[in-house]
């Protein structure tokens, strides 16, 4: 695992590791050049357990790896320095390796967790149709892909660093995480993408890991996380030669996130963020209203206010329309 600056946080993280059914063979955590007490913290209360490595700060894809190159098991597991693994997370993947032991890498399911209140529904439930076909079962809640499912992921992505686990040699042998893509928040999706290409997959379909949510604007967060998935995916098919085939999905998915994205940024009123979004989306997305949106984000304050109150108000009512079948 990984921390910069997390010394409020990161004692639940450890101690929910160190609670494992199934005990880890080791614990490394990488202290990627905190400036806080963070690494003498975990050296006065886990000294006998985690194994501290200090670097300097080069982002979590670089610290990760630095922590790659330390291990020595067969199996490794990542852990984000706030999120909270269940005692049996362990334990379910090394059944899944016991069932299938060719798989190279596995994702189990999440909740999110905010002010220590677990959300009802998890991540793989809000699995568009048809996402999960395919899985073949290899034990309660244990399954596996037999096919790739990249082009998946590419329009749903469900799988976090905090719930997976990977053959060692398998993800060295990849390149282990993808510093490419830079230090962007989310860069990981680079990285899932490359392991969503290799079959077989493993899936364990139970919440065993809980995602903390911080204070904050969710639509900002949400604009956010579609404009930087759109600049992975324009990333990943620029560098990887095996993502051309899938060229006409990724330039959909991105063109997607992108229209979207400029929704959020209107409804917020972030005027300069539709027209920096405007300018990057394709054709086929620019129709009404976006137009209208884009046109009147470029209008001088004056003007822009009325034409702003009218677009909102057509846009709820069609929504109104819409949930009423008028």
């Amino acid at each position: 695992m990984t921390a910069y600056n997390q010394r409020g946080l990161l004692p639940d993280t450890l101690d929910a590791i160190l609670a494992q059914s199934v005990m880890p063979h080791e614990v490394v955590l990488v202290d990627d050049g905190s400036t806080d007490d963070t690494g003498r913290m975990v050296e006065d209360r886990y000294g006998q357990h985690v194994r501290l490595m200090r670097v300097a700060n080069g982002g979590d894809l670089a610290a990760r790896n630095a922590g790659l190159a330390r291990v020595t098991g067969d199996l490794v597991a990542f852990c984000d320095s706030d999120h909270l693994w269940q005692p049996d997370f362990l334990a379910h993947m090394a059944a899944l390796w016991r069932a299938e032991p060719r798989i190279g890498a596995a994702f189990a399911d999440f909740r999110l967790l905010r002010d220590d209140a677990p959300a009802a529904g998890t991540k793989f439930d809000d699995a568009p149709a048809g996402f999960w076909s395919g899985l073949r079962a290899v034990g309660p809640g244990l399954a596996v892909f037999d096919a790739t499912v990249v082009e998946r992921v590419i329009g749903f992505q469900p799988f976090l660093p905090s719930c997976m686990v990977v053959e060692r040699s398998f993800f060295v042998g990849l390149g282990g995480w993808d510093v490419s893509v830079g230090r962007m928040v989310g860069a990981d999706l680079a990285t899932i993408l490359l392991l969503a290409e290799q079959a077989p997959f493993g899936v364990v379909r139970k919440p065993l890991v809980a995602i903390r949510k911080h204070d904050g604007d969710q639509s900002s967060d949400v604009q956010a996380m579609h404009l930087r998935d759109a600049a992975i995916l324009e990333h990943v098919l620029a560098r990887r030669p095996s993502m051309a085939e899938l060229r006409p999905v990724i330039e959909a998915s991105m063109a997607r996130r992108r229209a979207e994205a400029l929704d959020l940024a209107f409804a917020r009123g972030d005027h300069t963020a539709v027209m920096n979004i405007w300018r990057q989306l394709p054709k086929a997305v620019r129709a009404w209203p976006r137009w209208a949106k884009a046109q009147s984000a470029a209008l001088p304050s004056a003007l822009r206010k009325p034409v702003v109150r009218g677009l909102l108000a057509l846009g709820a009512w069609r929504e109104s329309v819409g949930r009423t079948g008028g």
